[in-house]
């Protein structure tokens, strides 16, 4: 059993779903937390005196050298996830940029340990069910991409220096609070539901409240410095039967139709290259197509094997909570 000490931790980050949920938890098991936010008006947890927030931006050293100050762990879960506004140099800027001044403040205050948050998208179109933490790189995108720079910047950063870095791979995350799965949801309880591609790839997820889980072992265990974990759900599925899942749980019919997934990727493409230079958001994006189209599955035994990482929540159970919070916030009906 790891010992859990108190902490002064900072996390980045922290009023995305993630950051906000581990930060959550943070406060809850008595730790100080400090948070570094681009605006103090996104962050959604109530104020306690646990609680310090900074305004500041991971890409302004100055910023992350005042919030790396005086603290003993820090949670790197700052991201930069895709729309109109953004442009390939805020993804380097961000995931790069940013983690190499977080780091190098850390060595610089004699941070005890960073969590680095990546995700296991670096491996790409995963065919295998086992692929693991040493699955070769294919990443298919630009945030998959600079992910992929900042985590093998930081692992090459920490080995050169001797310092305790672990760093988490995370699944596809899903709970409530989460809206970035609203649509997958709300294509499911539709009479008829539309399914780009043939519906046979996996889809590996995790509960929020397990990839907290798996972000406090690696804060924690001795075992984690110098180590890379996916962290995902113990139960995997095809696209096909998560959706029909999501249909049985909210009662709606089951009924899929599969439409071919070329022509949707050629106008993905087309849009994002005519719709972003001119500040619009596409009304569809390649990626949410290789959201059909490309498979993840994962092997999480090293982190259950190293450092006792246990998912809590299966599919089915997940999956009914979170439907259950968007038809109580009125995002879903059926």
């Amino acid at each position: 059993m790891v010992k859990k000490e108190k902490m002064k931790v900072l996390v980045t980050g922290g009023t995305g779903f993630t950051g906000h949920n581990l930060s959550q938890k943070l406060l809850d098991d008595g730790h100080q937390v400090r948070l570094l936010v681009r605006s103090k008006t996104r962050v959604a947890l109530e104020a306690s005196e646990g609680l310090e927030i900074l305004e500041g931006d991971i890409r302004d050293q100055d910023a992350v050298e005042h919030a790396v100050k005086g603290v003993e762990k820090i949670f790197n879960i700052a991201a930069m996830f895709r729309s109109a506004a953004s442009v390939d140099q805020d993804y380097h800027d961000i995931h790069v940029k940013g983690t190499q001044y977080l780091l190098e403040a850390s060595l610089r205050n004699d941070v005890k340990r960073v969590v680095h948050c990546s995700t296991a998208g670096v491996h790409g179109d995963v065919k295998s069910t086992d692929t693991n933490e040493e699955a070769a790189f294919a990443p298919g995108d630009i945030y998959q991409r600079t992910k992929l720079e900042g985590e093998l910047w930081a692992r090459e950063f920490a080995e050169k220096n001797s310092f305790p870095l672990s760093v988490i791979r995370p699944t596809a995350i899903y709970g409530p609070g989460d809206m970035r799965l609203l649509k997958l949801f709300k294509l499911a309880v539709k009479g008829v539901t539309p399914v780009i591609g043939d519906g046979k790839i996996f889809y590996h997820m995790v509960f929020i409240d397990d990839l907290v889980q798996g972000f406090l072992l690696a804060a924690e265990h001795k075992a984690a410095v110098g180590e890379v974990f996916i962290i995902g759900g113990e139960e995997n599925m095809i696209l096909d039967d998560l959706i029909t899942t999501i249909a049985r749980i909210t009662n709606r019919p089951e009924t899929l139709v599969h439409i071919p997934a070329l022509p949707f990727q050629l106008v993905g493409s087309l849009c994002e290259k005519i719709c972003i230079p001119l500040g619009i958001e596409p009304p569809i994006y390649r990626r949410r197509v290789d959201f059909f189209t490309k498979s993840r599955s994962f092997d999480i035994s090293k982190a259950k094997d190293l450092i006792g990482y246990s998912p809590q929540y299966g599919l089915h159970d997940g999956l009914s909570r979170t439907a259950a919070w968007y038809k109580e916030k009125g995002l879903l009906h059926c």
